[in-house]
């Protein structure tokens, strides 16, 4: 799809997870949300609040930045909300000169560049789709917003520590910023804590949100951790109300239940492990590593239209990645979901390349 603006032409990249566009009941591979479903009790804890839907929300979201504050251990004044993670992306992308970006990567990243008509510079990943942060001091300058996703997505990589280190030093010796998008840091292991790690830095974001983890996109619930000097500034370009009520009592909810959180973790660890061991054993598909929920895949032989059709036609949905930038038409994307479905997803790729 073109997407035109400015003289310019853009691809509009199809998201995951369009489950509408077909008349039938799909396994949803394409998108990466906890298999684990919305935690018991939260139903008939949102059934108890709707009469809360009569009235406009605190507009200084006094409660919720508590409760985010809270699971985060962070201050409240260091708590960015946002109707998803994307809004919070949208408005940072308005506070600065210039994005740049590494590709493949989340499409809104340019695409949300291209229609407030910034300036964005492209660069690649390696060959494995890690960072070169060797690159960066010859092409960052004073004023740049560097955004990551740690995880990327499609590539399902974070950052290692040490690298991650390397390159806010360089964003903070150019006189840039950073935003690290971690929608799925919860899946990962516990190795670090980005927020602890750059707790006192000026020129850090990090994005979380309770869509993937928490399996609520429906409520688009987007939250991130910033120096409170930076948030003040942030809070320029924030529309009022952006969250809505039922959000909001989501968020007294689902950040106290430990033992949610903690079998979710466990299960995806289980079930991604198993995962890559099966599709490993796949002949002509190249599986990369992963630290979160999802698995690039290569085709090595065949493309993305004939696999995608095959598996449609028993009802498994996967992501096509022709339309990330950076990759083509031999590339998809697959979830990490329950252990029954995940061994169907597995059989059906195995008849694919028989």
């Amino acid at each position: 799809m073109i997407f035109k603006i400015s003289g310019r032409e853009e691809r509009i990249n199809i998201h995951g997870g369009d489950i509408y566009s077909y008349d039938r009941d799909l396994i949803d591979f394409s998108s990466n949300i906890n298999p684990l479903g919305i935690m018991e009790g939260l139903e008939e804890y949102l059934s108890k609040n709707l009469k809360k839907l009569s009235l406009y929300p605190d507009i200084k979201y006094r409660r919720l930045k508590k409760n985010i504050a809270d699971y985060l251990n962070i201050n409240e004044d260091e708590v960015i909300i946002g109707n998803g993670a994307v809004e919070i992306i949208n408005n940072m992308i308005l506070m600065f000169n210039r994005v740049v970006v590494f590709v493949p990567c989340f499409s809104e990243y340019i695409l949300r560049t291209v229609v407030l008509g910034k300036n964005i510079l492209k660069l690649s990943l390696d060959e494995e789709f890690r960072v070169k942060s060797s690159v960066l001091p010859k092409i960052l300058k004073k004023g740049d917003l560097l955004i990551l996703g740690n995880p990327n997505n499609p590539t399902g990589l974070r950052i290692e520590k040490q690298e991650l280190i390397k390159i806010a030093k360089i964003v903070e010796d150019k006189e840039a910023f950073l935003l690290l998008d971690e929608a799925f840091y919860e899946f990962c292991e516990e190795d670090y804590d980005s927020i602890k790690l750059f707790y006192n830095s000026k020129n850090v974001c990090i994005i979380r949100a309770a869509t993937k983890f928490f399996a609520l996109p429906g409520i688009r619930l987007g939250y991130a951790f910033a120096n409170k000097d930076f948030v003040k500034t942030y809070l320029q370009y924030e529309l009022p109300w952006n969250v809505n009520s039922i959000a909001e009592a989501a968020a007294d909810y689902i950040f106290k239940n430990r033992d949610y959180i903690i079998k979710s973790k466990n299960y995806i660890k289980q079930q991604r492990e198993m995962m890559y061991k099966h599709l490993s054993k796949i002949k002509d598909v190249k599986v990369f590593r992963t630290n979160c929920n999802f698995f690039l895949l290569k085709l090595l032989k065949y493309d993305e239209e004939y696999v995608f059709e095959r598996l449609l036609e028993k009802n498994i949905l996967i992501r096509k990645c022709s339309n990330f930038e950076g990759l083509d038409k031999s590339y998809i994307r697959v979830a990490v979901k329950k252990e029954e479905e995940n061994t169907k997803l597995i059989e059906g790729l195995k008849k694919c390349f028989e």
